[in-house]
């Protein structure tokens, strides 16, 4: 996907659903994976030239594991003149060794987005900017339909009342593949995930089914993901 491409379907989401306003200061969670880093280089152009003016900055929330790198991170984020802070954590020894969840993936979610948060307030943040694609919302919408018996997926602005925190998900109209092959066209560096259960979780079984179904039923993500946008889930209508 070409940068041009990346930022319009970016500022269509901003656009949309007013996702950012004059004076922002915007935290981006930086995880290191293909999502997160195209995040980064869109909102970073789209400051450039957006009618409203905003700030950003990256946050890293470090699991513990000992086989992270974030170097080429904090690298990339220098060149692009964007401040970049690592919050280091026990999240992973904290899961697996002391609590050994069986289904690790719920808790280290709300875990990781606690010390985001946290660490955005810290900094005066007041919106956080999340890289949930297109794809991560459909296959949430299942998830919740199936494991949950309930029609719910992520809103693409969401307000947090605790920490009086949005959180914003410009990369709504971006597909999963997209994201990855800007990263591979444009050699950005990214960081493999270290997590154990990393492709043997319930949110890898609902895409493969996502994509069994869209080989037999062509577009079926996308007039799931249609039926999101026009439905009355909080946040959407």
């Amino acid at each position: 996907m070409k940068y041009q491409r990346l930022l319009s379907y970016v500022r269509r989401a901003v656009d949309d659903y007013k996702m950012i306003n004059e004076n922002d200061k915007i935290a981006i969670g930086l995880s290191g994976g293909k999502d997160s880093v195209c995040l980064l280089m869109a909102l970073n152009g789209l400051r450039r030239f957006y009618p409203k003016k905003f700030e950003i900055c990256a946050i890293t929330v470090s699991l513990g594991f000992d086989n992270t790198d974030f170097s080429a991170i904090k690298e990339l984020c220098h060149e692009i003149n964007v401040d970049y802070y690592v919050v280091n954590t026990d999240i992973g020894d904290i899961i697996f060794n002391e609590r050994k969840e069986s289904n690790p993936c719920s808790l280290c979610a709300k875990m990781r987005k606690g010390a985001l948060n946290d660490k955005a307030e810290e900094l005066g943040c007041n919106k956080i900017a999340l890289g949930h694609n297109n794809d991560d919302i459909t296959e949430t919408f299942i998830m919740s339909l199936i494991f949950e018996g309930r029609i719910h997926t992520f809103a693409p602005v969401s307000y947090l009342d605790r920490k009086k925190l949005y959180s914003i998900r410009p990369l709504m109209y971006v597909s999963e593949n997209e994201t990855r092959g800007y990263v591979k066209t444009n050699n950005l560096p990214i960081v493999k995930n270290p997590c154990p259960a990393d492709g043997n979780t319930k949110r890898q079984e609902i895409k493969e089914l996502i994509n069994q179904i869209s080989q037999k039923y062509p577009n079926a993500d996308q007039k799931i993901f249609g039926a999101i946008k026009r439905s009355n889930i909080k946040g959407w209508y």
